[in-house]
């Protein structure tokens, strides 16, 4: 798979986004997603073929491979990146909607026209609730995989040994994970990486809406004043 265009993304997303949000970007793009392409992704490449039964019986390596690995780390990984970046395109598609609709107010009504957005990038009004969202969800996408991966893959470990009896294994038959010890240290890496992109997300929300309130005091304090 082509990543070059999330690269594009998240460089184009990093001029719109807080100190706390380039951050964020910063940590998925070296540490998430080269991560990722560089080391984890051929990590797993034989966790099929080298997925290995003390049994010669005919499908019963591919039942238990199913069994035990449901769906494959790396792709969970994948599908997790895409949905977390997703929303980083939303802002940016609103930004230019901005520019746009501003666009279209200077061919119509000349150079001298009334600006609506002086700042289309400025996070105010409706751009301000959609960057607010974006954070929610993102954030809400990395708890519900790490919940996932939880729940496939016990305490994100995987053991060196699993026993498997399901038909049509004649017996209970040890089958033996390739490497284990490796991908145990990606995954708890990932996950990691994963919990510090969710608080990062969390401390920019509450910084927008903290700073939000305080501009809102400040003008009406500004009102009564006058």
């Amino acid at each position: 798979m082509n990543w070059g265009w999330f690269e594009g993304l998240l460089r184009a997303v990093n001029v719109y986004s807080t100190a706390f949000g380039r951050i964020w970007l910063s940590l998925v793009f070296i540490f998430r997603l080269l991560v990722y392409l560089v080391a984890a992704e051929k990590v797993w490449s034989d966790d099929h073929k080298d997925f290995d039964c003390n049994t010669r019986q005919p499908g019963c390596t591919n039942v238990c491979f199913d069994h035990f690995f449901p769906v494959s780390h790396i792709r969970l990984w994948a599908l997790q990146l895409i949905l977390v970046t997703c929303p980083s395109l939303l802002v940016l598609l609103h930004v230019a909607y901005r520019e746009a609709k501003e666009e279209r107010l200077r061919e119509t009504q000349g150079d001298n026209y009334r600006r609506i957005y002086p700042n289309p990038g400025k996070k105010r009004g409706g751009l301000w609730w959609t960057y607010l969202l974006s954070l929610i969800f993102k954030a809400s996408v990395d708890l519900v995989f790490l919940y996932i991966f939880f729940r496939l893959y016990r305490n994100y470990t995987l053991p060196r040994v699993v026993k498997c009896e399901l038909p049509p294994c004649p017996n209970v038959v040890d089958c033996f994970i390739s490497r284990p010890t490796e991908k145990n240290i990606f995954t708890l890496f990932m996950v990691v990486t994963t919990c510090v992109c969710v608080v990062l997300n969390l401390i920019e929300a509450t910084y927008l809406i903290g700073k939000r309130c305080h501009e809102c005091l400040n003008a009406e304090g500004g009102d009564s004043r006058q």
